[in-house]
């Protein structure tokens, strides 16, 4: 019975690019045509029901413990195919319930007071710091990258990056910034470093609390870059500018509100802050419970919708809103391709389990940014209309001229 489930399943999803399913009794049929292409096995009696149930958790699950292999180690081809087919064709009507209450539950799920959201931040950043190692650029950026130019590698990206967003800032030497999930300190350092700011930057990871301190101490600028072990809520202000990159995926949609009242309480009158954010052009939905699971528990990609109607009853300003589509996507290939090249070492900190799962995570979220409507958004915030110039001209100054030697007289 479930194999024909699954079978009616596929038939429905599989419209674009070719599936080859050997289903556990040894039967293989084909769904679909063109490419890409994949050959998966499912080698588990009870895997077609598990992932006509719930197929997000099981197909995850599935190739993380070797119940699902994919022919030729296609993991690619195979997250490129669902992800684009889910995208464009959707799951049967029979899962729309499901995929209500995941709506429905969501703020249940990403309920996330200072207690909980610290355990949900450990799960992910306390791991080993020698598996972020493997994969991230030398300034340990684990959010998009800015590819201004397509041959630009990973750290220039990277650089570029924290460049576009201190200039949407505006940083003059002596101002006080917040880096709001400060990381390892990379963003906070170079507004430091670069710009002659003064910066106080928090987080709930110790392991990145404790870098981001040790690299202040290595570079000399401790006396204007500090990172504290604390809450965003529990900060008191003000300052003038105020930086958050890739943090707010972990607020949670009950603490909308709560955030960015926090993100105007702490801003001075003519200050700025920065939101740089994954997002989605799609509704408001939920997130993966495979994600929630193994990845970012109470972690979730807001809609541009939800995130401006939390913003507007603050008293701040949309000044500008920036959508990157892909350039995480890029950012994410690199990563994968970084974490590959090092497999072994990754496999020599945990198990063979545990880099399966996290190939599974960087692909998935690849395609996720390139098929399904996912993407970054950066939104610069004010309480006072003119705090920002009135066009964009000031993010692209124009080059200056060559000098040129004087005519002889």
């Amino acid at each position: 019975m479930w194999t024909q489930g699954l079978d009616r399943l596929l038939s429905h999803l599989v419209r674009h690019g070719e599936l080859s399913v050997t289903y556990p009794d040894g039967t293989t049929r084909v769904y679909g045509s063109g490419t890409p292409r994949a050959a998966v096995t499912l080698h588990a009696a009870n895997l077609p029901r598990r992932l006509v149930l719930t197929p997000h958790m099981a197909m995850g699950e599935a190739y993380m413990d070797g119940e699902l292999t994919i022919e030729d180690d296609g993991l690619r081809s195979f997250i490129d195919l669902i992800t684009r087919n889910a995208a464009q064709n959707g799951l049967p009507g029979f899962h729309k319930p499901v995929a209500a209450l995941r709506r429905l539950g969501r703020r249940l799920a990403q309920f996330n007071p200072a207690a909980r959201a610290q355990r949900n931040v450990a799960h992910h950043y306390d791991l080993s710091g020698e598996l972020y190692d493997l994969f991230l650029d030398d300034d340990r950026q684990y959010s998009c990258a800015y590819f201004a130019r397509p041959d630009m590698t990973l750290d220039e990206a990277q650089e570029a990056k924290k460049q576009h967003i201190a200039r949407k800032l505006r940083i003059e030497p002596g101002m006080r910034v917040l880096d709001i999930g400060c990381g390892w300190g990379g963003m906070g350092l170079t507004l430091a470093r670069d710009f002659g700011a003064h910066v106080t930057g928090v987080t709930l990871s110790r392991e990145q609390h404790a870098m981001a301190n040790a690299r202040a101490a290595e570079a000399g600028l401790t006396d204007r870059a500090q990172f504290h072990l604390m809450d965003y809520r529990d900060i008191t202000g003000p300052f003038d500018r105020i930086v958050s990159v890739g943090m707010f995926e972990h607020v949670g949609v009950p603490h909308y509100h709560e955030y960015f009242s926090k993100v105007h309480d702490l801003l001075s009158p003519d200050g700025i802050a920065l939101i740089h954010t994954i997002g989605r052009t799609t509704p408001p939905g939920a997130t993966s419970p495979w994600i929630t699971k193994y990845i970012f528990p109470g972690g979730y990609c807001p809609a541009l919708s939800e995130t401006v109607a939390a913003i507007e009853p603050t008293g701040l300003g949309a000044t500008d809103i920036e959508v990157w589509r892909l350039h995480y996507a890029e950012t994410l290939k690199e990563w994968h391709a970084r974490f590959v090249a090092n497999e072994k070492k990754a496999r020599a900190l945990y198990d063979e389990r545990f880099c399966r799962m996290w190939r599974f995570y960087l692909l998935a979220s690849e395609f996720t940014f390139r098929n399904a409507g996912q993407v970054v958004f950066q939104l610069q915030l004010t309480k006072a209309q003119d705090a920002v110039p009135l066009t964009r001209d000031y993010l692209y100054p124009a080059p200056s001229p060559e000098k040129r030697p004087l005519a002889a007289e």
